[in-house]
């Protein structure tokens, strides 16, 4: 299987499942609330499974790939800005850094072998 293949079935599959806990997991809603941002839980577990699905229907319609890598890309951005504001520690920011990067690189890739 490409590597492009793995990253995107990979994030897609983590965005619908970790968008889902945002929605329902009760230790999620204790998180938002320790970000400050527990209004926004909601609005972030609903892009996080739009976003992948978009990634995972880029597979069916291409432009999905970066229109859902993109958002998703900024979404873990500021992810990663919330937790450097909490002064969380390294492994706590990894996943969203890793993930941000991850995203871009699919942007990027997508945009590359056929801008919009």
């Amino acid at each position: 299987m490409p590597w492009f293949t793995v990253l995107v079935v990979g994030s897609g599959s983590a965005f619908v499942i970790y968008g889902l806990c945002c929605l329902w997991a009760p230790s999620m809603q204790r998180e938002f609330e320790r970000f400050g941002l527990a209004r926004y839980r909601v609005l972030t577990g609903v892009l996080e499974v739009l976003g992948g699905v978009g990634l995972l229907g880029g597979f069916l319609w291409a432009p999905a790939w970066w229109i859902a890598s993109g958002g998703l890309c900024l979404l873990m951005l500021c992810g990663v800005g919330v937790r450097l504001r909490l002064r969380d520690g390294v492994l706590a920011t990894l996943p969203a850094f890793i993930l941000m990067l991850v995203n871009g690189y699919i942007f990027l890739a997508v945009w590359r072998a056929s801008p919009p």
